[in-house]
């Protein structure tokens, strides 16, 4: 199974998720930025006065809803009426009532002309005096007409004039005239016919940015930045969230898979998901556990095997024992006549001697099952150890009635054999074969190397072994034999096998032996290197 979401490493997954914090850090940062940059930009947003002046809702009264045309804060606009009473005004600082005459001194919106006002110097004892300059420009921007006029500190004309005549303003006039009404800001004025079709005048205050109000902005925009706290909060979260998603999950899901092992119960753990190192664990956990049941298992079957050993030594020890008890206890009492007390003394040696076989065999095979069991191997032709053995047995074999078949390859077939243990492998077969068998049986002895491997095979054509038998006989207490009863341990060829395996070799039973044989045994040993 394979997931795709899960395919890094953990130290992918840590890079790839520090980037992509850093590049949300980063992102964060230039919204933030771009906030407080709009947030400063905000101070330099003009006013859109035509869009206002030509929205249908200045002459329907919607005042309000032109507030949207403002741009950037300190630009206002006021409403009078024909009298000059103030009817709306988007901010504070307008007069509440202006005299026509002081609205019409504020200079048209679009319109062509500038008033500069110059102070003049005053003599000794005289009156300070300023200069008001008039200039009204061409279409191409060039003065076209220039007016000047000198007033006096009571704001009286006493030297030239504007157009309309006037020969005195008033305070507030003056402001108006000279555009000096707001400190921070430039007037102008605009007419509409409202629906009942009066005439309005609609005051517009522009305002310019000066140092104190750019700083002012300024400092205050500071506070934007602390936005970045909380964004950085709820990233900081986010990812935490996701790290946890994608290491504290798999990690959790292993850690209680541990804690149900460690309680008895086996349980796999498969895809935990999460990065490639923890994936491992996870599959190391599942070889681990796996192996762990295995070995629980083997356990118990060792258990079991120790019990069945010990029943069956208590058994096998149990009959010979109890038969030269009963004889020894009849010759005691004087059950047996004189004439028949040689015979019972023959059979209480022949049990004493089977008894002697039984402990024999059980000492080969505790040594041989004992882990410190060691072999002393050297090179030897196997080919040459089996003639001599087999020459050394034949009288053996023939006064038992059994004939013997050989097929040893002239060529030597080297291995590392530890001559005295497997003597007692050959001896072992041996036994079996004349002891289970009838006689007039053929013993087989072949010798073969098949796929780098020395093959020897030990056969007969006597009774062989009963299938249900057959899977057990390499099992201790196993005999080929239908009665349990007879003669033999049933631990040889478990002997035969410990010491071939110690050899690094196998031994079977083969299921289809040859054609003429029905018991074939076997034996493969590896080759000796030179």
């Amino acid at each position: 199974m394979k997931n795709k979401s899960a395919r890094g490493s953990l130290y992918g997954l840590l890079v790839r998720n520090y980037l992509l914090f850093t590049l949300t850090l980063l992102v964060m940062a230039a919204v933030v930025f771009l906030l407080w940059n709009s947030w400063l930009n905000s101070l330099y947003q003009p006013a859109n006065w035509n869009a206002l002046l030509s929205d249908p809702a200045l002459s329907d009264g919607d005042y309000e809803s032109l507030r949207r045309y403002l741009g950037r804060a300190g630009n206002d606009y006021a409403i009078y009426d024909s009298d000059g009473t103030l009817i709306y005004a988007s901010g504070s600082g307008f007069d509440s009532q202006c005299t026509p005459s002081e609205l019409g001194l504020v200079p048209l919106w679009g319109g062509n002309e500038e008033i500069s006002v110059y102070e003049l110097t005053a003599w000794q004892g005289e009156e300070p005096r300023c200069l008001l300059v008039r200039r009204i420009f061409g279409l191409d921007g060039t003065p076209e007409q220039t007016e000047t006029m000198v007033l006096d500190g009571n704001l009286q004309v006493v030297y030239g004039g504007f157009e309309d005549g006037r020969t005195g303003y008033t305070r507030r006039e003056f402001l108006y005239l000279t555009d000096t009404r707001f400190s921070d800001a430039y007037l102008y004025r605009e007419t509409f016919p409202d629906q009942s079709g009066q005439l309005m005048t609609v005051l517009l205050r522009n305002t310019y940015i000066t140092d104190e109000i750019y700083y002012q902005h300024y400092n205050h925009s500071w506070r934007i930045w602390l936005l970045f706290i909380p964004l950085y909060l709820a990233g900081a979260g986010l990812f935490i969230w996701w790290m946890g998603r994608k290491i504290g999950r798999p990690l959790r899901r292993l850690n209680d898979a541990v804690v149900s092992q460690s309680e008895g119960r086996v349980v796999r753990v498969g895809d935990c998901g999460g990065p490639r190192e923890i994936r491992l664990i996870g599959e190391s956990f599942d070889r681990f556990s796996d192996r762990l049941a295995e070995s629980e298992a083997e356990r118990r079957r060792l258990d079991q095997g120790r019990q069945k050993l010990i029943a069956d030594i208590s058994h096998d020890l149990k009959t010979p024992i109890t038969v030269i008890a009963g004889y020894i206890d009849a010759i005691c009492d004087g059950k047996v006549p004189p004439e028949e007390v040689n015979r019972y003394l023959r059979a209480i040696q022949g049990k004493a001697e089977a008894l002697t076989e039984l402990v024999n065999a059980f000492h080969e095979y505790s040594k041989v099952e004992h882990p410190e069991f060691v072999l002393h191997k050297e090179r030897t032709d196997l080919c040459e150890f089996l003639r001599e053995y087999l020459a050394g047995k034949y009288d053996e074999i023939d006064l038992a009635g059994f004939s013997l078949e050989v097929s040893i390859p002239e060529h030597p077939v080297f291995c590392a054999l530890d001559q005295l243990q497997f003597r007692r492998v050959l001896d072992n077969l041996l036994s079996n074969a004349l002891r289970y068998n009838r006689l007039g049986t053929v013993l087989f002895f072949d010798i073969s190397v098949e796929e780098g491997t020395a093959v020897l095979r030990v056969a007969d054509n006597g009774a062989g072994i009963p299938p249900d038998r057959a899977k057990y006989i390499f099992e201790p207490f196993v005999v080929g034999s239908d009665a349990r009863s007879g003669t033999g341990s049933g631990l040889g060829l478990s002997i035969t096998k410990r010491i071939v395996e110690k050899h690094g070799g196998t031994v079977s039973l083969s299921p289809r032996p040859e054609p003429g044989r029905s018991t074939e045994f076997v034996l493969r040993l590896p080759l000796a290197s030179e």
